[in-house]
C-alpha cells in the first residue's frame, strides 16, 4: 500500500508539471505540505511505535542483518547498480540528461519530454516510499510530525557532495553515493568535533552553497573553453 500511494503522487506531481505547466518547486513544495499536514492531522500529531522485539510477517526484511550488515546497505547497493545502467548505460538515461539540460532542445530532438519528466517523477516517488518503509522499520515507529524533517536538503546536499550540478543534466550515481556517504562522514565529524547539532543545518547550508559557487566556477570555466574553441574553430576555417 505504501508503494502503491508513492507510485500514484509521483504520477500526480508529474502530471501536474507536465500538463498544467505548474513549476516543479511549486508541486513539490506544496505536495510536502499538504501530506505531512494531512498525516498530522489524520494521527493527531501521534507517534505509533512498534515494539524491539516483535516479528512483523513480510517486513522483517527491512530490519535483518546479513553477515552482520542491515539489508539496508544491500538495497541501496542494489539500487546503486540498477540506477548507473539506467541512468548511463540506457537511452532513457540519455534522455534523461538531455531534459535535464535543456527540456527545449530535447524536444526539438524528438524526445517526448513530458514523459521523460513524468517517469522521473514516478521513479522517485516511488523509491522514496520504499526508503520509508526502511526508515519506519528502524526507528520502529512512525512519527509525522518529526520523520523525514529537512530530508529533501540532505538529499540535496548529497548531491552536490557527489558532482550534480544543479542547473540540470549533469552527475553521477557514483557521485551521488559518495556524496551520501561524505555527508553521513560530515555529521559524524560535526559530533566528534562537539559543534552543536543544532548547528548541523547551517553546516548543511554551507556545504549546498560551497557546492553552488564550485559548479559555478567550473560551468562559466567550460563556457569559456568551449567559446574559445568555437572561436578558434571560426578563424582556422
Amino acid at each position: 500500500m505504501v508503494m502503491a500511494v508513492g507510485l500514484v503522487l509521483g504520477l500526480a506531481h508529474g502530471l501536474l508539471i507536465t500538463q498544467l505547466k505548474i513549476q516543479p518547486f511549486v508541486v513539490t513544495l506544496c505536495g510536502l505540505l499538504i501530506y505531512r499536514g494531512a498525516a498530522r492531522g489524520y494521527t493527531a500529531d501521534a507517534t505509533a511505535g512498534f515494539p524491539f522485539g516483535s516479528t512483523y510477517p513480510g517486513l522483517d526484511f527491512f530490519t535483518n542483518r546479513i553477515w552482520g550488515i542491515p539489508t539496508a546497505t544491500y538495497v541501496l547497493l542494489v539500487v546503486a547498480v540498477i540506477a548507473w545502467f539506467v541512468l548511463h548505460r540506457s537511452v532513457f538515461g540519455r534522455y534523461l540528461f538531455a531534459v535535464g539540460k535543456n527540456e527545449e532542445a530535447a524536444r526539438f530532438s524528438g524526445i517526448r519530454t513530458d514523459l521523460v519528466i513524468l517517469s522521473a517523477y514516478v521513479i522517485c516517488a516511488g523509491l522514496t516510499a520504499f526508503a520509508s518503509i526502511f526508515f519506519a522499520m528502524y526507528t520502529r515507529s512512525v512519527a509525522p510530525s518529526s520523520h523525514g524533517n529537512f530530508y529533501e536538503l540532505y538529499a540535496i546536499a548529497a548531491a552536490v557532495l557527489g558532482g550534480f550540478s544543479l542547473r540540470g543534466g549533469e552527475g553521477s550515481i557514483i557521485g551521488v553515493v559518495l556524496g551520501t556517504i561524505l555527508l553521513q562522514i560530515l555529521q559524524n565529524l560535526v559530533n566528534l568535533l562537539g559543534i552543536p547539532s543544532s548547528l548541523n543545518f547551517a553546516v548543511m547550508g554551507g556545504v549546498i552553497l560551497a557546492g553552488v559557487l564550485v559548479d559555478q566556477q567550473f560551468s562559466t570555466l567550460r563556457d569559456r573553453r568551449m567559446k574559445a574553441q568555437s572561436a578558434k574553430a571560426m578563424a582556422g576555417g
